[in-house]
C-alpha cells in the first residue's frame, strides 16, 4: 500500500489519453511507482524524457474531478519509510468530489468553504486533518454539508489553490483514522465526537 503525506512535490502539467495521463514532470520515477496526482494514487506504466505516463482506471475516472486533469496537476511521489511525514498520512484514495462554494480573504489568509456530499462530512472532524486535490490541510469549520479551511500564504503561493475559484470541483480525502474509527464504533451508540476525538490525539 502506497502512503503519502500531502506536501506536494511539483506543479507539473498533465494531458489525458484515453485510459492514460501523460504527465510532464521534472521529477522522474521509476516504471511501477506509486504517484499520486492531485491526490489520487496511480501507478507509473511509462517513463520518458521529461515526463511518464500513470494509468487511470475506469473506477478512478468515475471518482475523481476528472476535467482537472487536462493541465497543471499537484503530484507527490509515495513516501519512503526512512521520510518524515511533516502533512498527515494518506492513502490517495479520493474519497468524494467537493466544490468550492466560497472564497474570503481573510488577513493574509485565505479562507475557503467546500461543499461535500453529507455522507462524507461525518468522517471530517473540526482542527482535523484532510487533503484537497492532494494538499494536507487542516479544517477549521464543519458545517451541515460543508467545512472551512484557512490556508496559509506560502500554502497558496506553492499550490494550484491561488488559481481556485468557486465553482471549482476538488478530489477530496477525508482523514483515514477518522474513517477507521467511525467504521469500528459505528454500531456502538454511545460514542460521539468527543470520544473520537480523544481517539484522534493518540495518533
Amino acid at each position: 500500500m502506497a502512503l503519502f503525506t500531502g506536501l506536494i512535490r511539483e506543479i507539473a502539467q498533465s494531458r489525458i489519453q484515453n485510459n492514460k495521463l501523460s504527465i510532464k514532470a521534472d521529477y522522474k520515477p521509476s516504471v511501477g511507482d506509486s504517484i499520486a496526482v492531485n491526490g489520487a494514487c496511480l501507478s507509473v506504466i511509462k517513463v520518458y524524457d521529461g515526463g511518464f505516463e500513470v494509468e487511470l482506471s475506469h473506477e478512478s475516472q468515475k471518482i475523481i474531478a476528472l476535467d482537472n486533469y487536462n493541465g497543471f496537476v499537484h503530484i507527490e511521489p509515495a513516501m519512503r519509510f526512512k521520510d518524515r511525514i511533516e502533512g498527515h498520512i494518506l492513502q490517495g484514495h479520493i474519497d468524494a468530489v467537493g466544490t468550492i462554494i466560497k472564497i474570503h480573504h481573510q488577513g493574509k489568509n485565505l479562507d475557503i468553504f467546500i461543499r461535500l456530499k453529507k455522507e462524507f462530512i461525518k468522517f471530517i472532524v473540526p482542527k482535523g486533518s484532510i487533503a484537497v486535490d492532494g494538499v494536507s490541510l487542516t479544517v477549521n469549520d464543519v458545517l451541515e454539508d460543508s467545512f472551512r479551511l484557512t490556508i496559509i500564504p506560502i500554502t497558496v503561493q506553492n499550490t494550484l489553490i491561488k488559481e481556485y475559484r468557486v465553482g471549482r470541483l476538488v478530489n477530496i480525502e477525508t482523514d483515514m483514522f477518522a474513517r477507521y474509527i467511525y467504521h469500528i464504533f459505528k454500531k456502538e451508540k454511545s460514542i460521539g465526537w468527543d470520544d473520537i476525538d480523544k481517539i484522534m490525539a493518540i495518533y
